[in-house]
């Protein structure tokens, strides 16, 4: 009998993780995970901050490669292998963010900026017009982080709602749980005919550039693993921490003085605190070892909990992990800061006195059992 349920570290109590979560990491903050007999795999809930480094921050002992499913009851995972940087190891992990990681430094991203600057003001525009009762998530949350993908990887204009449409669908884990492979599927399909189109006319964007400086040197299925890793990354997530960050500052409006004043800081504590992505991808034991005293058999599942973790008293004075940590730690971290730094402050000026239109904070639509926290929608006054 597993220590911890399955869905434990995607519950939440309001925003904060569960409790049960929380005191579950005060006493085992490695604990055996339930799970069904016929999946195969035996999996570990580490939910402690000093854990959860330890596991994500050694590739030498723990693996990303999904290959570590074959023989389970979800070896069709490891079979379509989804791609993106999240589930390579080095030296291949290695040769693709190489490819990335000039493309993402906060020089080359400036480039953005006023994009940026000028689609926070277009969305605002539009929460605006549509006057008291707008949805913050559809109006504003989710549109501004797929544009600003868009931009990045040079998807094409005609193909923009659809692009949202399918990177939306990756992430809910109970509507994708029996369709999660055609989900995936579909979302590659259509990044490799990107690629491909990219390769035969390179744009300005993300691919294109790729495509200029490295050419044969990088296949289309280098490029459409790639444009995964940005599109899993960075869309939803962002999406969330816009609208959640929102809704925070809504309840804290002393907070949103301190975010004029200084958005780095304001924007870092709630990275720490929302840890919209609940869960670090899987990391497989390489041998046998041993975490917290608890002994870790080879190929055994380690599933990081990266809410508990950023929530431990054991955490504080240190740096964060919401963006995750190691060799894995996303290479869009500056990006999804940019934006938030762009659009939070910009909310709060052109609407003073925001508030959620509900009657009660129980009716907040929150997101359940989602791989990335979030919300459904945001109706909001001013």
């Amino acid at each position: 009998m597993g220590e911890a349920s399955m869905m434990l570290p995607l519950l939440r109590e309001g925003l904060a993780p569960a409790e049960e979560l929380t005191e579950l990491r005060g006493r085992l903050p490695v604990a055996g995970m339930e799970i069904p007999d016929e999946i195969g795999v035996k999996a570990w809930l580490v939910s402690g901050y000093a854990q959860v480094r330890e596991v994500l921050g050694d590739p030498g002992r723990f693996s990303n490669d999904l290959s570590h499913l074959a023989g389970t009851g979800i070896e069709a995972l490891a079979e379509q292998d989804p791609g993106g940087l999240g589930f390579r190891d080095p030296p291949e992990h290695t040769r693709l963010r190489r490819l990335l990681t000039r493309e993402f430094t906060v020089r080359r991203l400036s480039r953005l900026q006023p994009r940026i600057d000028a689609l926070v003001t277009e969305l605002l525009d539009d929460v605006e017009a549509a006057g008291p009762g707008a949805d913050l998530v559809e109006r504003f949350a989710v549109p501004l982080p797929s544009q600003v993908i868009c931009e990045l990887l040079g998807v094409p204009d005609s193909d923009r709602a659809e692009f949202e449409r399918r990177s939306t669908a990756r992430f809910d884990m109970i509507a994708q749980f029996d369709n999660a492979l055609d989900v995936v599927n579909e979302s590659m399909d259509y990044l490799r005919g990107l690629a491909a189109r990219e390769r035969a006319n390179p744009g300005e964007g993300l691919l294109g550039a790729l495509v200029r400086e490295h050419g044969d040197a990088v296949s289309d299925e280098d490029l459409a693993a790639l444009a995964d890793g940005v599109l899993t990354g960075g869309h939803e997530t962002t999406a969330s921490m816009v609208a959640l960050g929102a809704l925070e500052l809504m309840r804290h409006p002393e907070q949103v003085e301190a975010l004029h004043r200084n958005p780095h800081d304001v924007v870092e504590d709630l990275l720490r605190s929302m840890s919209v992505v609940q869960v670090a991808f899987p990391r497989f034991a390489r041998e046998d070892t041993e975490v917290a005293g608890r002994a870790i058999g080879k190929g055994d599942a380690m599933i990081c909990s990266l809410s508990a973790a950023n929530t431990d008293p054991a955490a504080t004075g240190s740096g964060h992990l919401a963006f995750g940590y190691g060799i894995h730690r996303c290479v869009g971290a500056e990006l999804g800061r940019m934006e938030l730094r762009a659009a939070l402050p910009a909310l709060f000026s052109r609407f003073p006195g925001l508030t959620p239109q509900i009657d009660d904070e129980d009716d907040l639509e929150l997101r359940s059992f989602s791989i990335v926290f979030g919300m459904e929608t945001l109706p909001v006054r001013w």
